[in-house]
Protein backbone atom coordinates (compact mmCIF):
# COMPACT_ATOMS: atom_id res chain seq x y z
CA UNK A 1 0.00 0.00 0.00
CA UNK A 2 1.72 3.54 -1.14
CA UNK A 3 2.60 5.65 1.94
CA UNK A 4 2.80 9.57 2.61
CA UNK A 5 5.04 11.70 3.13
CA UNK A 6 4.70 15.26 3.55
CA UNK A 7 7.54 17.83 2.51
CA UNK A 8 7.23 21.30 4.15
CA UNK A 9 9.56 24.23 3.50
CA UNK A 10 10.18 25.77 6.53
CA UNK A 11 13.24 28.00 6.54
CA UNK A 12 13.78 29.08 10.36
CA UNK A 13 13.51 28.35 13.76
CA UNK A 14 11.33 31.36 13.40
CA UNK A 15 8.45 29.91 16.09
CA UNK A 16 5.67 31.64 14.01
CA UNK A 17 7.08 30.35 10.80
CA UNK A 18 7.49 26.85 12.50
CA UNK A 19 3.96 26.51 13.70
CA UNK A 20 2.61 27.67 10.27
CA UNK A 21 4.31 24.94 8.62
CA UNK A 22 3.55 22.17 10.91
CA UNK A 23 0.14 23.12 9.98
CA UNK A 24 0.58 22.96 6.41
CA UNK A 25 2.34 19.79 7.44
CA UNK A 26 -0.46 17.93 9.35
CA UNK A 27 -3.36 19.11 6.32
CA UNK A 28 -1.64 17.96 4.07
CA UNK A 29 -1.22 14.16 5.83
CA UNK A 30 -4.85 14.15 6.86
CA UNK A 31 -5.02 16.73 9.35
CA UNK A 32 -4.69 16.61 12.90
CA UNK A 33 -7.96 15.03 13.73
CA UNK A 34 -6.70 12.38 12.14
CA UNK A 35 -3.86 11.43 14.66
CA UNK A 36 -5.23 12.56 17.99
CA UNK A 37 -8.64 12.83 19.72
CA UNK A 38 -10.08 14.66 22.38
CA UNK A 39 -8.58 13.89 26.44
CA UNK A 40 -6.38 10.90 24.81
CA UNK A 41 -2.78 10.69 26.44
CA UNK A 42 -0.54 11.67 24.21
CA UNK A 43 3.23 10.80 24.34
CA UNK A 44 5.44 13.54 22.06
CA UNK A 45 8.72 11.44 21.56
CA UNK A 46 11.60 13.73 20.56
CA UNK A 47 15.11 13.07 19.96
CA UNK A 48 17.06 14.21 23.24
CA UNK A 49 20.64 12.06 22.41
CA UNK A 50 22.61 14.52 24.89
CA UNK A 51 22.84 17.47 27.02
CA UNK A 52 23.43 19.98 24.12
CA UNK A 53 22.48 23.42 22.77
CA UNK A 54 19.59 23.18 20.04
CA UNK A 55 21.84 25.30 17.76
CA UNK A 56 24.38 22.30 18.17
CA UNK A 57 21.39 20.17 16.12
CA UNK A 58 22.00 17.51 18.40
CA UNK A 59 18.50 17.16 19.95
CA UNK A 60 15.09 18.34 17.79
CA UNK A 61 14.74 21.54 17.85
CA UNK A 62 12.47 23.31 20.62
CA UNK A 63 10.84 25.69 18.15
CA UNK A 64 9.28 22.06 16.48
CA UNK A 65 8.73 20.15 19.67
CA UNK A 66 6.23 23.69 20.69
CA UNK A 67 4.58 23.60 17.08
CA UNK A 68 3.42 20.48 17.63
CA UNK A 69 2.66 20.49 20.81
CA UNK A 70 0.41 23.43 20.35
CA UNK A 71 -1.44 22.00 17.23
CA UNK A 72 -1.88 19.04 19.02
CA UNK A 73 -3.14 20.29 22.28
CA UNK A 74 -5.69 22.42 20.37
CA UNK A 75 -7.17 19.04 18.87
CA UNK A 76 -8.06 17.97 22.60
CA UNK A 77 -4.88 15.84 23.22
CA UNK A 78 -3.48 15.56 26.94
CA UNK A 79 0.35 15.15 26.18
CA UNK A 80 3.53 14.15 27.85
CA UNK A 81 7.00 14.03 26.76
CA UNK A 82 10.14 12.18 26.87
CA UNK A 83 13.40 10.29 25.82
CA UNK A 84 15.90 8.32 27.59
CA UNK A 85 19.08 9.84 26.13
CA UNK A 86 22.35 7.68 25.69
CA UNK A 87 24.09 10.07 28.64
CA UNK A 88 23.13 12.25 31.57
CA UNK A 89 19.35 12.58 33.61
CA UNK A 90 16.87 12.72 30.60
CA UNK A 91 15.23 15.91 33.15
CA UNK A 92 18.52 17.09 32.82
CA UNK A 93 19.29 16.68 28.97
CA UNK A 94 15.65 18.33 28.45
CA UNK A 95 16.46 21.72 30.35
CA UNK A 96 19.67 22.04 27.88
CA UNK A 97 18.54 21.01 25.11
CA UNK A 98 15.20 24.13 25.32
CA UNK A 99 12.15 21.38 25.51
CA UNK A 100 11.81 21.64 29.28
CA UNK A 101 11.23 25.60 28.88
CA UNK A 102 8.73 24.98 26.30
CA UNK A 103 6.91 22.14 28.12
CA UNK A 104 6.92 24.40 31.63
CA UNK A 105 5.19 26.93 29.74
CA UNK A 106 2.83 24.78 28.09
CA UNK A 107 2.03 22.56 31.04
CA UNK A 108 3.49 19.32 29.37
CA UNK A 109 5.08 17.27 32.10
CA UNK A 110 8.12 14.61 31.74
CA UNK A 111 6.92 11.00 31.40
CA UNK A 112 8.55 8.38 33.61
CA UNK A 113 11.75 7.41 30.95
CA UNK A 114 13.20 6.49 34.33
CA UNK A 115 12.37 2.91 34.49
CA UNK A 116 9.58 0.21 32.72
CA UNK A 117 7.87 -2.74 32.60
CA UNK A 118 7.25 -5.17 29.80
CA UNK A 119 5.41 -5.77 27.19
CA UNK A 120 5.40 -9.02 24.81
CA UNK A 121 5.43 -8.26 21.28
CA UNK A 122 4.08 -12.00 19.37
CA UNK A 123 4.60 -10.37 15.97
CA UNK A 124 8.66 -9.79 16.48
CA UNK A 125 10.54 -10.79 14.17
CA UNK A 126 13.19 -10.67 15.81
CA UNK A 127 12.74 -8.96 19.56
CA UNK A 128 9.12 -10.78 21.01
CA UNK A 129 9.90 -9.10 24.14
CA UNK A 130 10.71 -5.56 25.25
CA UNK A 131 11.05 -3.10 28.41
CA UNK A 132 9.48 -0.02 27.23
CA UNK A 133 9.85 3.27 29.87
CA UNK A 134 6.74 3.63 31.56
CA UNK A 135 6.22 7.17 30.09
CA UNK A 136 5.47 5.26 26.44
CA UNK A 137 3.29 2.75 28.33
CA UNK A 138 1.30 5.16 30.11
CA UNK A 139 0.00 7.11 27.10
CA UNK A 140 -2.89 5.96 24.68
CA UNK A 141 -0.42 7.00 21.77
CA UNK A 142 3.15 8.27 20.74
CA UNK A 143 4.11 10.97 18.06
CA UNK A 144 7.63 11.29 17.12
CA UNK A 145 9.67 14.16 16.40
CA UNK A 146 12.39 12.50 14.77
CA UNK A 147 16.13 14.71 14.07
CA UNK A 148 17.56 13.98 10.51
CA UNK A 149 21.64 13.10 11.12
CA UNK A 150 24.09 10.88 9.99
CA UNK A 151 24.73 7.97 12.34
CA UNK A 152 28.10 5.48 12.91
CA UNK A 153 26.19 2.55 13.01
CA UNK A 154 22.67 3.02 10.97
CA UNK A 155 24.22 5.47 8.75
CA UNK A 156 21.35 7.94 9.22
CA UNK A 157 19.34 8.64 11.98
CA UNK A 158 15.75 9.74 11.78
CA UNK A 159 12.37 8.15 12.27
CA UNK A 160 13.11 4.41 12.50
CA UNK A 161 15.91 4.98 15.35
CA UNK A 162 14.39 7.74 17.32
CA UNK A 163 12.13 5.02 18.94
CA UNK A 164 15.22 3.75 20.68
CA UNK A 165 15.02 6.48 23.35
CA UNK A 166 11.65 4.35 24.68
CA UNK A 167 14.25 2.06 26.30
CA UNK A 168 14.83 3.27 29.59
CA UNK A 169 18.60 3.97 30.42
CA UNK A 170 20.99 1.09 30.23
CA UNK A 171 18.82 -1.19 28.65
CA UNK A 172 19.66 0.29 25.26
CA UNK A 173 23.15 -0.95 25.80
CA UNK A 174 22.41 -4.64 26.52
CA UNK A 175 20.97 -4.47 22.98
CA UNK A 176 24.26 -3.30 21.46
CA UNK A 177 26.18 -6.20 23.22
CA UNK A 178 23.40 -8.58 22.32
CA UNK A 179 23.10 -7.70 18.70
CA UNK A 180 26.48 -7.64 17.34
CA UNK A 181 25.48 -7.26 13.60
CA UNK A 182 24.62 -4.38 12.09
CA UNK A 183 21.64 -6.04 10.54
CA UNK A 184 20.28 -7.94 13.50
CA UNK A 185 20.21 -4.10 15.52
CA UNK A 186 18.05 -2.61 12.26
CA UNK A 187 15.60 -5.72 12.75
CA UNK A 188 15.38 -5.09 16.50
CA UNK A 189 14.69 -1.15 15.71
CA UNK A 190 11.90 -2.22 13.26
CA UNK A 191 10.29 -4.64 15.91
CA UNK A 192 9.86 -1.57 18.20
CA UNK A 193 8.78 0.79 15.80
CA UNK A 194 5.95 -2.01 14.63
CA UNK A 195 5.53 -2.55 18.57
CA UNK A 196 5.17 0.42 19.72
CA UNK A 197 3.16 2.23 16.27
CA UNK A 198 3.23 5.96 16.77
CA UNK A 199 0.54 7.66 15.58
CA UNK A 200 2.50 10.33 13.61
CA UNK A 201 6.70 11.34 12.91
CA UNK A 202 7.67 14.80 12.46
CA UNK A 203 10.74 15.14 11.36
CA UNK A 204 13.30 18.08 12.48
CA UNK A 205 15.20 18.76 9.11
CA UNK A 206 15.19 22.30 9.11
CA UNK A 207 19.23 21.96 10.36
CA UNK A 208 20.47 18.11 10.12
CA UNK A 209 23.54 17.27 11.08
CA UNK A 210 26.19 15.93 8.41
CA UNK A 211 29.99 14.55 9.06
CA UNK A 212 30.90 12.66 12.47
CA UNK A 213 27.11 12.47 13.77
CA UNK A 214 25.29 11.69 15.67
CA UNK A 215 26.52 14.48 18.03
CA UNK A 216 29.80 15.66 16.89
CA UNK A 217 28.97 16.58 13.08
CA UNK A 218 28.45 19.78 11.69
CA UNK A 219 24.88 21.45 11.69
CA UNK A 220 23.41 21.43 7.67
CA UNK A 221 20.46 23.91 6.37
CA UNK A 222 18.01 21.48 4.87
CA UNK A 223 14.58 23.77 5.24
CA UNK A 224 12.21 21.50 5.50
CA UNK A 225 10.07 19.27 8.16
CA UNK A 226 8.93 15.89 6.91
CA UNK A 227 5.80 14.48 8.13
CA UNK A 228 4.12 10.75 7.70
CA UNK A 229 2.67 8.19 9.79
CA UNK A 230 4.88 5.53 7.70
CA UNK A 231 8.12 6.00 9.48
CA UNK A 232 10.15 3.72 6.70
CA UNK A 233 8.67 5.67 4.13
CA UNK A 234 9.72 9.21 5.88
CA UNK A 235 12.88 7.80 6.47
CA UNK A 236 13.55 6.79 2.24
CA UNK A 237 12.64 10.59 1.60
CA UNK A 238 14.80 11.84 3.99
CA UNK A 239 18.05 9.47 2.66
CA UNK A 240 17.02 10.76 -0.90
CA UNK A 241 17.43 14.22 0.04
CA UNK A 242 21.07 13.64 1.18
CA UNK A 243 21.93 11.61 -1.10
CA UNK A 244 22.10 8.19 0.33
CA UNK A 245 20.22 5.25 -1.32
CA UNK A 246 18.00 3.92 1.47
CA UNK A 247 18.85 0.41 0.31
CA UNK A 248 21.86 0.87 1.94
CA UNK A 249 19.79 1.51 5.49
CA UNK A 250 18.95 -1.75 7.14
CA UNK A 251 15.96 0.01 8.99
CA UNK A 252 14.84 0.57 5.36
CA UNK A 253 15.66 -2.83 4.24
CA UNK A 254 13.78 -4.84 7.05
CA UNK A 255 11.24 -1.88 7.31
CA UNK A 256 9.92 -2.96 3.81
CA UNK A 257 10.54 -6.76 4.44
CA UNK A 258 9.28 -7.19 7.60
CA UNK A 259 5.83 -4.93 6.79
CA UNK A 260 6.66 -1.95 9.00
CA UNK A 261 6.33 0.25 5.90
CA UNK A 262 7.56 1.29 2.18
CA UNK A 263 10.99 2.59 1.33
CA UNK A 264 9.73 2.27 -2.75
CA UNK A 265 5.74 2.50 -2.71
CA UNK A 266 5.61 6.68 -1.68
CA UNK A 267 3.69 9.13 -2.66
CA UNK A 268 5.54 12.57 -1.66
CA UNK A 269 3.21 15.55 -1.10
CA UNK A 270 3.63 19.12 -0.82
CA UNK A 271 7.06 20.51 -1.86
CA UNK A 272 9.32 19.01 -4.60
CA UNK A 273 12.02 16.70 -2.94
CA UNK A 274 14.42 17.02 -5.94
CA UNK A 275 14.92 21.09 -4.86
CA UNK A 276 15.85 19.95 -1.58
CA UNK A 277 18.18 17.04 -2.76
CA UNK A 278 22.16 17.86 -1.14
CA UNK A 279 24.15 15.47 -3.45
CA UNK A 280 27.66 16.90 -1.14
CA UNK A 281 26.04 15.80 2.11
CA UNK A 282 28.87 13.86 3.96
CA UNK A 283 27.38 10.51 4.66
CA UNK A 284 28.38 7.22 4.92
CA UNK A 285 27.43 5.32 1.32
CA UNK A 286 30.17 2.64 1.37
CA UNK A 287 28.19 -0.74 1.17
CA UNK A 288 26.90 -2.79 4.39
CA UNK A 289 30.21 -4.98 4.01
CA UNK A 290 32.32 -2.82 5.85
CA UNK A 291 30.74 -1.02 7.95
CA UNK A 292 28.73 -2.24 11.11
CA UNK A 293 29.60 -4.95 13.73
CA UNK A 294 31.30 -7.91 13.18
CA UNK A 295 31.25 -11.41 14.04
CA UNK A 296 33.23 -14.69 14.57
CA UNK A 297 33.42 -15.84 11.65
CA UNK A 298 35.07 -12.50 10.33
CA UNK A 299 39.05 -13.09 9.96
CA UNK A 300 41.82 -11.44 12.00
CA UNK A 301 42.86 -9.94 8.95
CA UNK A 302 39.54 -8.77 7.62
CA UNK A 303 39.08 -7.06 11.14
CA UNK A 304 42.62 -5.22 11.33
CA UNK A 305 42.24 -4.16 7.42
CA UNK A 306 38.97 -3.77 6.20
CA UNK A 307 36.03 -3.09 8.89
CA UNK A 308 36.19 0.14 10.30
CA UNK A 309 36.80 1.25 13.34
CA UNK A 310 36.20 4.24 16.22
CA UNK A 311 39.48 5.99 16.59
CA UNK A 312 40.52 8.47 19.16
CA UNK A 313 42.70 11.22 18.21
CA UNK A 314 44.43 11.99 21.52
CA UNK A 315 44.90 15.87 20.51
CA UNK A 316 41.59 15.86 20.75
CA UNK A 317 40.72 13.67 23.72
CA UNK A 318 40.22 15.53 27.47
CA UNK A 319 40.53 11.89 28.96
CA UNK A 320 36.52 12.27 30.57
CA UNK A 321 35.76 8.54 30.40
CA UNK A 322 32.61 8.68 28.79
CA UNK A 323 33.64 6.52 25.99
CA UNK A 324 34.40 3.72 28.81
CA UNK A 325 31.53 4.45 30.93
CA UNK A 326 29.33 3.79 27.76
CA UNK A 327 31.10 0.91 25.87
CA UNK A 328 28.21 -1.93 26.07
CA UNK A 329 30.79 -5.00 25.96
CA UNK A 330 32.59 -6.93 28.53
CA UNK A 331 35.56 -6.64 29.48
CA UNK A 332 35.44 -3.06 27.71
CA UNK A 333 36.80 -2.93 24.01
CA UNK A 334 37.97 0.60 25.19
CA UNK A 335 39.11 1.37 28.58
CA UNK A 336 41.85 2.95 30.50
CA UNK A 337 45.77 1.42 29.94
CA UNK A 338 45.67 0.32 33.42
CA UNK A 339 42.22 -0.22 34.00
CA UNK A 340 41.77 2.93 36.08
CA UNK A 341 42.28 6.50 34.93
CA UNK A 342 45.40 8.04 35.68
CA UNK A 343 47.07 11.93 34.78
CA UNK A 344 47.85 11.46 31.07
CA UNK A 345 46.44 8.90 30.34
CA UNK A 346 43.97 8.31 27.93
CA UNK A 347 41.56 5.71 27.19
CA UNK A 348 42.56 3.38 24.21
CA UNK A 349 40.87 0.76 22.20
CA UNK A 350 41.24 -3.45 22.13
CA UNK A 351 39.67 -3.91 18.40
CA UNK A 352 39.97 -7.73 19.21
CA UNK A 353 36.93 -7.17 21.65
CA UNK A 354 35.22 -4.01 19.19
CA UNK A 355 31.75 -5.13 18.47
CA UNK A 356 31.67 -1.70 15.90
CA UNK A 357 28.20 -0.68 17.35
CA UNK A 358 30.83 2.90 17.80
CA UNK A 359 28.74 4.23 21.20
CA UNK A 360 31.91 5.07 21.87
CA UNK A 361 32.24 7.90 19.02
CA UNK A 362 28.59 8.70 19.02
CA UNK A 363 28.86 9.90 22.81
CA UNK A 364 32.09 11.71 22.50
CA UNK A 365 31.73 15.04 24.28
CA UNK A 366 34.84 16.39 22.45
CA UNK A 367 34.63 15.45 18.88
CA UNK A 368 37.93 13.52 19.70
CA UNK A 369 36.30 9.67 18.40
CA UNK A 370 35.97 9.61 14.55
CA UNK A 371 34.77 5.55 12.28
CA UNK A 372 38.23 5.40 10.41
CA UNK A 373 38.35 2.99 7.12
CA UNK A 374 41.66 1.12 7.39
CA UNK A 375 43.52 1.06 4.01
CA UNK A 376 42.15 -2.54 2.37
CA UNK A 377 38.71 -1.37 3.06
CA UNK A 378 39.21 2.18 1.38
CA UNK A 379 40.66 0.36 -1.67
CA UNK A 380 37.74 -2.29 -2.15
CA UNK A 381 34.49 0.19 -1.66
CA UNK A 382 35.83 3.13 -3.04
Amino acid sequence: MRSTVALVRCDSYEPEAVHRAVGVGLELVGGVDRFVSRGERILLKPNLLVASSPDACVTTHPAVFEAVARWLKDAGASLTYGDSPGFGKPESVARKAGLAEVADRLGIQFGDFASGREMAFAEGGLIRQWHFANGVLDADGVVSLPKLKTHGLTRMTCAVKNLFGCVPGMRKGEFHGRLRDERQFAQMLVDLNACLSPRLHVCDAVMAMEGNGPRNGTPRKMGVLLFSQDPVALDAVACALIGLDPSLVGTCVYGEEFGLGTMTDIEVVGEDPDAYVAEDFAVNRRHASTTGQIDGRVSRFMRRWMVPKPVIDTRSCTACGTCVRVCPVEPKAVDWPDGEPGEGHRPVHDYALCIRCYCCQEMCPDKAIEIVVPPLGRIIHR
